[in-house]
């Protein structure tokens, strides 16, 4: 299994990114996947995560009406669109796929909104 994130960077307040995970190793239309973000100092909290059809999304409070996640399983990639970027989303972002013991994580790409 392995998952690669891309699309991070630095933005200011307000500005849009949208961020990658590619997948492979495993049968990526046939699991649901997530994405989760951790700032410097505090844990790891998911962000949105989306069904393996991508006819059911779930997103945090705090990201709701601004982040989009999506998914294209003919790609085995998932997406996460992010409008109206806000200081505090400041974090590195990891895509997961759950596993029966482990669940399975990117590296990470970094997302820093700043002016």
């Amino acid at each position: 299994v392995q998952l690669v994130e891309s699309g991070g960077g630095l933005v200011q307040p307000g500005g849009s990114l949208r961020l990658s995970c590619a997948a492979s190793g495993f049968r990526f239309s046939t699991y649901e996947m997530s994405w989760y973000r951790q700032a410097p100092g505090k844990g790891r909290e998911l962000v949105a995560a989306i069904a393996a059809s991508g006819g059911s999304r779930n997103y945090a409070v705090s990201v709701k009406g601004r982040f989009t996640i999506s998914r294209d399983n003919a790609k085995n990639t998932v997406y996460l669109q992010m409008n109206s970027l806000k200081p505090e989303d400041t974090a590195v972002y990891f895509c997961k796929r759950p596993g029966l013991r482990d669940d399975y994580w990117g590296q990470g790409t970094q997302v820093t909104v700043s002016s």
